[in-house]
This record gives C-alpha cells, structure tokens and sequence, in this order.
C-alpha cells in the first residue's frame, strides 16, 4: 500500500480481521479475481440499485441460542468487572436456513458500501472506516442501533445510558487511533443518528465524525496508517488489545473477513469500510455474522435481541 500510494497507483483491498490475509489489486483487475465493490459512489459492479428493481425476501435463519449467548455475555461480563475491559464487542454467526444469491443481494441492496468476493462472502455495510482526501483523515465510529418502528425510538437511542457511554468510548478510542498518524485530532460531530431502512424494517443508529490532519507526505504512509488504526476500534473494544485476547477465548466461531476492512485509493483518495452486515459461504451452508458492544451497563436480554435486529439485508 505505501509503494503504490507513493507511485500514485489506484487500487483496491480487502484485510481480514487479524490481517494475516489480503487482497490488493488495481481496480480494473478485481472483477477477473470475483472481487466486486461498491465505495460509496466507486463501483465496478455490472448492475446498479436503481436497475431491475425486484422483491426479495429476507433471509431466514437460526439465531444462537439464548443460552449461548448468555454463557459467552456472562464470561464477557466477568471480564468487565475484573477491569480487563470496559467495553467488548461481541459476535455470533447465525446458520442461514436456505442459500443465498450472492449476486443478487449485490445488485438489489441499498448500502453505502458493497463487498462481494464470489463464493466466499458478501458484506453491505452501512459504516465507514476511514476516509482520507486533501491531507485530512475522516473516521466515523457507529455505536448504538433500535428499531426504528418503534415510537420515539430516536429519542430512547439518544437517551440510553448504556449507549451513550459505549459512544463516549469508542469516540476516544478512535481519537487515540488517529492520533497514530495524524495531529489536530477533531471530534466534528457527536453522536447524530442515521436510519437505515430495508423494506418494512428500518433501524437508528448513531455515529460520529472525527477527523485529524496527516503529514504532507501520507500517500507514502497509506499502509501504515491503515494498519496502525486496525482491527478497527468500533468492533473490537477498548482497550484495544486486551479487549482483543478476551474476543478470542469467548466468541464461538472465527471472524475471517467479517470485522475487517476494504476501501479503494483513487485519484489520491482513499476511502475504506468495516465488513459488518456480513454474509459468509462456509461449504455449503451460509452464515451471517453480527455483533453489539457489550459494557457493565448491558443487559442480557436487550444485547441479544439487538444482535438478531442486525440480522437483515437492506432491500429497497
């Protein structure tokens, strides 16, 4: 990544989330290695969502069970209070009850980013990593979802307690990321609330922008300080490492690619996205993976109902 942004050489790339696999390429070629994105308004896609509208169901699936779940939170807790960590991100993979198409879910979900490497997974993530155009990078950590169909469901997203504390976290944290590479370091806005909607369903969720002035010479620097910043803060925990050592003893399954990152660097910009909202091909079966941020105000019940109500593909 330092050799090409220092040539000034567009591609594109895919880091799983313990960054011992990767996949760079130039634009032009990552469709011949089943590579297809979708970055914001960078695509190499050979449908768009505005073409051959049609309905599609939402997948059905097999959700861990509660008493999993409870077992691996309450490990997480007990971590918690033993001061290891204050705040963990913790996932699961539920089964798929039937195949999913790929390609279909590539060209008919609306998401700001898109990820599809054929036959292995596909991601429609909503959250963005990092941007860096003109010398400033940009990061916006998302942390804290609700159904929105619910009444006044922005104003019990603003107001909660455990929430609002897991966004002071993580906007810290990535403060201390940015801070890594870039000076000047600016929390531009706090906490405002998107929705995402997928067909009836539509969820809140909360970010925050944050951005931070890079040297003069950062195009030679793209690797280092995409690498310095990963695994990305918002679907680990804090503090970072420990948090990280923690994930590996209680969650139940390996993360590969989900939790990751991919982005593409084009006419000097960079712009990048977590693979969350994740679907994986494993053999024959298909799993989606999702997660939430667990912190000593975290109830059992609400942590594992809000990590089914990720469990969605946001079809127009």
């Amino acid at each position: 990544m330092n050799s090409l942004g220092k040539k000034g050489e567009d591609f594109v790339f895919i880091l799983n989330y313990k960054l011992d696999q990767c996949l760079i390429c130039p634009p032009d070629q990552a469709a011949k290695m089943g590579f297809y994105y979708k970055f914001d308004h960078r695509t190499n896609s050979p449908l768009t969502e505005e073409k051959n509208k049609a309905f599609i169901s939402q997948p059905k699936f097999i959700p861990p069970s509660f008493d999993k779940y409870s077992y691996a939170f309450e490990k997480v807790m007990e971590e918690i209070i033993a001061g290891n960590t204050y705040l963990i991100n913790l996932c699961f993979q539920s089964r798929l009850k039937s195949p999913v198409d790929f390609d279909q879910i590539m060209d008919h979900a609306s998401s700001k980013y898109k990820v599809l490497l054929k036959e292995k997974f596909i991601s429609f993530s909503p959250e963005t990593f990092v941007k860096i155009t003109d010398g400033k990078i940009h990061t916006h950590p998302m942390k804290g979802t609700i159904s929105a169909n619910l009444n006044n469901a922005d104003q019990i997203l603003l107001n909660d307690k455990k929430e609002l504390s897991e966004h002071y976290t993580i906007v810290d944290l990535l403060r201390n990321d940015l801070s890594i590479s870039a000076k000047n370091i600016r929390v531009e806005q706090f906490r405002y609330l998107s929705k995402i909607q997928s067909g009836e369903r539509s969820l809140y969720q909360t970010s925050s922008h944050i951005t931070g002035k890079l040297p003069n010479n950062y195009t030679e620097q793209l690797g280092t300080i995409l690498f310095g910043m990963l695994p990305a803060g918002s679907i680990t925990g804090a503090p970072k490492v420990k948090t990280m050592e923690i994930l590996d003893r209680v969650e139940l399954f390996e993360r590969g690619f989900y939790t990751g990152i991919a982005g593409i660097f084009q006419n000097g910009e960079l712009d990048s996205c977590v693979l969350i909202r994740f679907i994986e091909k494993e053999d024959n079966a298909y799993f989606y993976k999702s997660g939430g941020g667990i912190t000593f105000l975290s109830k059992l019940k609400d942590e594992y109902e809000e990590l089914i109500e990720k469990i969605y593909v946001p079809f127009a």
